[in-house]
């Protein structure tokens, strides 16, 4: 299984929903979203999954973002009240799973969501704080929950033996988008080649946006664009084409188009990535010259790199 972990920023969120409702995303991905806040598009998202009964889990504890302050701590003292409580329904429906940060507000935080009937056995715990593996224990030892989610290190898997899933940042971020034009196609994973063997239950990562997160946004100098694809060895590449014109923020168009036209001639002369419905998109606006926006460009990238996942688990990705 793969477990792909969002933050639930709205393009993020989009790249999901538009994958569920065209049933694109693979039965045996379940994507992890950590919400930044109590938006519609969180909302629509769910219920769109709930409608498709694909499963889906949501953090109730985000440790980034504004959704804990927004959702009032589970008492409905703050935020919007009529999305508050479609959320809530919706959390209620059999296809979502309840999803823990494990911290030091965890105890309170697993007290309401117990109260509301869910067991711990159910739930999906996020375990990356090695000072917290002792309260984890304390807490789950019994009642180990159904998905535990932890990093590549070995304190973590001496301890965690049971529904573990292996946690990997395989994007390899860097400060400024002009820079990937420094290294243009890099290692990005393998952990689908050896998580069974290493006694996981499921890999996961951050798709190609990485582990860090910032709230704020910017225009970029440049623009870049970062196709996965399989590689010869039977690991996932990274490609990435930035644009050329990088010297101000102006014309962002223009710099869409640049990257744009490097990806194509690369995608027409080597033929190494399946056609997803997200490379699809991105092929049709090079052909039509339009340019749909920044946001746009990152839930495109999204939708292809978790469409080109389930290919991986069809076992058809590789041949």
């Amino acid at each position: 299984m793969y477990f792909p972990y969002i933050r639930g920023r709205q393009f993020d969120l989009l790249a999901l929903r538009d994958l569920v409702e065209k049933n694109l995303l693979h039965d045996h991905i379940v994507p992890i979203i950590e919400p930044v806040s109590l938006s519609s598009t969180l909302v629509s998202t769910i219920t769109q999954f709930n409608a498709r009964k694909h499963p889906l889990a949501i953090i109730r504890n985000p440790e980034v973002g504004s959704f804990s302050e927004e959702f009032g701590a589970f008492d409905g003292a703050t935020g919007n009240v009529s999305r508050k409580q479609d959320f809530a329904a919706e959390m209620l429906q059999p296809f979502m799973l309840q999803a823990l940060i494990m911290n030091n507000d965890l105890p309170g935080v697993l007290s309401a969501v117990t109260e509301s009937g869910i067991v711990k056995q159910d739930l999906v715990v996020v375990l990356n704080d090695r000072d917290m593996l002792k309260p984890y224990q304390s807490l789950f030892a019994p009642d180990a929950p159904r998905f535990t989610v932890i990093p590549d290190e070995g304190v973590f898997r001496r301890n965690i033996t049971t529904n573990k899933v292996l946690l990997t940042d395989s994007f390899q971020r860097q400060e400024r988008n002009a820079d990937y034009s420094q290294k243009e196609d890099e290692f990005f994973s393998d952990a689908h080649l050896y998580y069974r063997s290493e006694g996981y239950v499921g890999f996961a990562d951050y798709s190609i946006i990485g582990d860090s997160y910032n709230a704020a946004g910017f225009a970029p100098y440049a623009v870049a664009i970062h196709i996965v694809y399989p590689a010869i060895d039977k690991s996932l590449r990274v490609r990435h084409f930035v644009s050329d014109s990088n010297q101000d923020i102006n014309n962002p168009a223009q710099k869409f188009y640049q990257a744009l036209k490097k990806m194509v001639e690369w995608y027409e002369n080597e033929r190494v990535v399946p056609l997803t419905l997200g490379l699809k998109i991105l092929l049709d606006h090079y052909q039509a010259q339009t340019y749909p926006g920044l946001g746009s460009l990152k839930k495109l990238t999204i939708m292809h790199h978790l469409e080109l996942m389930g290919k991986l688990l069809d076992g058809g990705l590789f041949v």
